[in-house]
């Protein structure tokens, strides 16, 4: 699908995954763990991997942290995970880069807050030094500036000038054009310092929606980096989740986006994976990417007293998503296929036809009975006590028939 108003980026290549340049969005996320604990941030990164993260970043705050670099990159490579990692760095990425030759080495991208790798006479040093490493190791570099943490010599710079004017401007105005200014201004010393463009991912985040809008269109419209998008602190749960939809969607249907995090506050001892699960079905449900078979399914109503369809629809998707690491490379394209659970008799059978394949179940008054439909056709009705089991039996059979690789 191709809904461009933005002219196309300069193309990153991160490890071996393409970021812009009108390569496919990208999903990445972020691990928990506490770096310096290897085999717990080896089984994250894996587990976010095998649910789908292209991209998966890492803390690198202390020695500890950096000096586990090397051992975690190895430990994935043994177990066959070749997600490139990002190492996420504030305040002393300049000596842990420095002192830690294999860290530099060991990751595929670097992350730099403009705001946070110094302050004063010590801000342009340290951020220069952080970049010719990146030059030296051959590495790209996300220029990553949060409203939280923005370069406050640039805000005051801004705020000066305003106060000038006849007419000043608002402070929120004032920090949307502080935030976007850091950034460009950030990645043109990182190319006077020797970076190349396609070494340069730039991100603006911030957690008003509204706001981020506005900071992705003005910076989209003046640079033609690659750019990585994310509601900062989107928060938790069916908050945190519309939040980044409603953000995200709007920016990407206007061609802004190269890559995507939603970055989600996960529930105490949740898995971290759902961040991930989000960004692929947005990614999916705008048409940009297939990533799971999808699952139709209705709302329920009067006519659907019994939550038997519910239980179906979530056991045909919890299914498709376990088999989804296996299926990627055994079944090419079926993460585009589609399966339609309907609760009764009113737009069952219509959705069902639509769908790949559907099951229009009976609903409350209706003669017990379920009708299959593949490829628009009706195949086969089912009966009695193993309808769920049978019509997942059903589903397995089109995928191997539809979607085998042909020897």
């Amino acid at each position: 699908m191709s809904i461009s108003l933005r002219k196309i980026t300069h193309q990153v290549l991160v490890g071996d995954v393409k970021v812009g340049g009108g390569a496919p969005i990208v999903v990445q996320s972020m691990t928990n763990t506490d770096t310096a604990n290897v085999s717990a941030t080896v089984n994250q990164i894996i587990e976010l991997a095998t649910a789908g993260s292209e991209l998966v970043r890492i803390t690198v705050n202390s020695e500890e942290a950096a000096k586990a670099v090397a051992e975690i990159k190895n430990k994935l490579n043994q177990q066959g995970c070749t997600v490139p990692i990002v190492g996420d760095f504030h305040f002393n990425g300049h000596k842990l880069l420095e002192k830690y030759p294999d860290c530099a080495a060991a990751l595929d991208k670097y992350r730099i807050n403009p705001g946070n790798v110094g302050r004063g006479k010590s801000r342009d040093p340290q951020f220069q030094q952080m970049i010719e490493f990146a030059c030296q190791y051959d590495k790209p570099v996300r220029i990553g500036v949060n409203g939280g943490s923005l370069d406050q010599a640039v805000l005051t710079r801004l705020l000066d000038d305003n106060r000038l004017l006849q007419h000043p401007e608002s402070l929120p105005a004032i920090t949307r054009k502080a935030i976007v200014l850091s950034a460009l201004e950030s990645a043109a010393k990182a190319e006077e310092i020797g970076l190349a463009k396609n070494k340069i991912i730039l991100s603006c985040k911030i957690s008003n929606v509204q706001e981020l809008i506005n900071i992705y269109q003005d910076l989209s419209s003046r640079c033609d980096y690659a750019l990585h998008l994310g509601l900062t602190e989107a928060g938790m749960g069916s908050k945190g989740i519309v939040s980044s939809a409603a953000a995200l969607s709007v920016l990407m249907q206007q061609g802004i986006g190269d890559t995507i995090r939603i970055s989600l506050t996960p529930e105490p001892g949740a898995s971290r994976t759902q961040e991930v699960i989000v960004g692929q079905e947005i990614l999916q449900t705008m048409g940009f990417r297939s990533f799971t078979p999808m699952v139709i399914s209705c709302p329920g109503c009067g006519r659907t007293t019994s939550d038997y369809f519910q239980k179906l629809a979530m056991d045909i998707q919890t299914y498709l998503r376990d088999q989804m690491p296996i299926w990627r490379n055994q079944y090419p394209g079926v993460e585009a296929m589609e399966i339609a659970v309907m609760g009764c008799v009113v737009n069952g059978p219509g959705e069902s036809k639509s769908a790949n394949i559907g099951i229009s179940l009976p609903g409350t008054g209706e003669t017990p009975v379920a009708p299959v439909y593949e490829d628009g056709e009706k195949t086969v009705t089912l009966k009695g006590d193993r309808i769920a089991e049978e019509f997942q039996e059903i589903v397995q059979r089109y995928i191997e028939s539809h979607y085998s690789v042909k020897s």
